[in-house]
């Protein structure tokens, strides 16, 4: 029975490790010598293949170090970071444009369309730097876009949709690559309340069918809303609603034990 159950516990144990597709553990980042600037300060969370979680905080949080941090567009200072089990610390520049390419979608506040471009283009283009041919890049363009409910708007021009529609072609550009994990930087900013909420909706329907998505943001509203809360403040994590999740679990659990334990207790003594 040993022999056998070992192997099992391996498998859970790697199967464990796969599941983290984003992993920080005591992140700093400090910009400039004289005097040196923190901006990040011994950031620690884990986000697993399936989240929705929102990173929140005001202007100077870190937040925004932060998102570079965990898009591999800036190096930390020191600690590790590891994006879908790879640690970032000795890919060089090249390898951590292919890892960024392959493994991480980006939306962004400003949306970063090509005006000139059909929506089509513009998300076929998320693919140009994974080696996909054109014939791919369009096909899978067109199934993202059906994704995000936009099929019907492939041939026309960012100019000639709403904003709501312009950061729905930006998450499409975002998903086309399927990433291990999207980044999404304030995505309701630029939107009235609205179409805000309509987009808040869109993540919760991409994150029911699997998306692990990252929110970045200082609207403790949109915060909310979302499934998982990390705060930030002064460059530290100060709340974390998953580890308050797994504390209250680890209660329960204890309490369980305990009632287990005075139950077998008074059926030996009766």
């Amino acid at each position: 029975m040993r022999r056998s159950a070992e192997p099992a516990a391996r498998n859970s144990v790697t199967a464990a490790h796969r599941d983290k597709v984003l992993e920080l553990d005591e992140v700093t980042k400090v910009y400039g010598e004289q005097p040196p600037v923190p901006a990040l300060r011994g950031v620690s969370f884990t986000v697993r293949r399936g989240e929705l979680t929102a990173i929140v905080g005001p202007s100077g949080s870190g937040k925004s170090t932060l998102l570079h941090v965990m898009g591999t567009l800036e190096r930390p200072s020191g600690g590790t970071v590891r994006i879908d089990g790879v640690d970032v610390a000795g890919l060089t520049d090249t390898d951590l444009s292919l890892l960024r390419a392959h493994r991480i979608g980006f939306v962004f506040q400003q949306f970063f369309l090509a005006e000139y471009a059909t929506v089509l283009e513009n998300v076929a283009d998320g693919l140009l730097y994974t080696g996909a041919g054109l014939a791919e890049r369009r096909a899978r363009a067109e199934e993202s876009l059906e994704r995000v409910g936009l099929a019907h708007r492939s041939g026309f021009r960012p100019p000639k949709l709403s904003g709501g529609e312009r950061q729905r072609v930006a998450i499409a550009r975002a998903l086309i690559g399927r990433p291990a994990i999207v980044l999404a930087d304030e995505p309701t900013g630029n939107l009235d309340s609205v179409t805000g909420t309509s987009i808040v909706e869109l993540l919760h329907e991409l994150h029911a069918d699997g998306a692990t998505i990252i929110v970045v943001t200082h609207d403790m509203e949109l915060a909310a809303a979302l499934p998982r809360q990390i705060r930030m403040r002064d460059g530290q994590v100060i709340y974390d609603s998953a580890v308050k999740r797994h504390e209250a679990v680890e209660r329960h659990e204890a309490v369980e034990r305990y009632e287990a334990v005075e139950r077998y207790e008074q059926d030996g003594v009766g």
